[in-house]
């Protein structure tokens, strides 16, 4: 029994839940479609680039949430996950959860996505555990900033240790999944990683290493 990490956007479903939401909300009317999608790419290329402000893109794609309750996103998120999230699961992703299930294996989606995007994704996974980037709320109300360290580049280590010291766990007996060069941090930090559908960069650093890689798309 060990720690089975898994990235989440293009590793478990094919496609950015991330991207896919800004262009939900442009779709909903929620913000201003030309400015919002325009800065939704924007960023999207910067992380391909492995040049994203994290922070900088927290602001910017929580800040439409500003004043929302849970109960107002609900209907959203409930919207989202099956207009826009059910057409990208992946047969196989489910397949390979189940495979880690049956090792007793404790499953954990690790992303720098969002909480408010991919816990309802997580849900549908049937997976227990995400570590995301956190939303601050007020009041009963989304701030619109981020909460604590964000789970992106070698925030991803940071977060996963502080879970193992709370849940008596180890990176000793890990697997980590994913498709980018942006996790290379937490790839190198596990026992076992595994490039999934990768981008160029991870592709040449796993052939590399000897990570194996492997395709959930088929």
């Amino acid at each position: 029994m060990g720690l089975a990490l898994f990235d989440l956007d293009n590793t478990l479903i094919a496609g950015d839940s991330d991207h896919l939401w800004g262009d939900f909300l442009v779709a909903e009317g929620l913000v201003d479609a030309t400015t919002h999608k325009a800065l939704n790419e924007h960023y999207y290329q910067q992380y391909q680039q492995g040049l994203l402000d994290i922070n900088e893109y927290l602001s910017f794609a929580l800040g439409p949430m500003t004043g929302m309750t849970p109960e107002t996103l609900s209907v959203l998120q409930e919207k989202f996950l099956t207009e826009h999230v059910e057409p990208i699961l992946l047969d196989a992703a489910f397949e390979l959860l189940q495979q880690h299930r049956v090792k007793g294996d404790t499953l954990i989606i690790i992303t720098a996505t969002n909480t408010l995007v991919t816990r309802p994704i997580t849900n549908r996974l049937g997976v227990d555990h995400l570590i995301g980037c956190e939303a601050d709320i007020e009041n009963g109300q989304y701030t619109g900033l981020p909460q604590g360290i964000p789970s992106f580049g070698e925030g991803k280590v940071h977060r996963i240790k502080a879970w193992c010291a709370e849940n008596s766990a180890s990176l000793e007996d890990a697997v980590f999944y994913s498709d980018s060069h942006n996790d290379l941090p937490l790839l190198r930090a596990v026992t076992t990683a595994v490039a999934v559908d990768p981008d160029d960069v991870l592709r040449s650093e796993a052939e590399r290493c000897g990570w194996d890689i492997i395709s959930l798309r088929r």
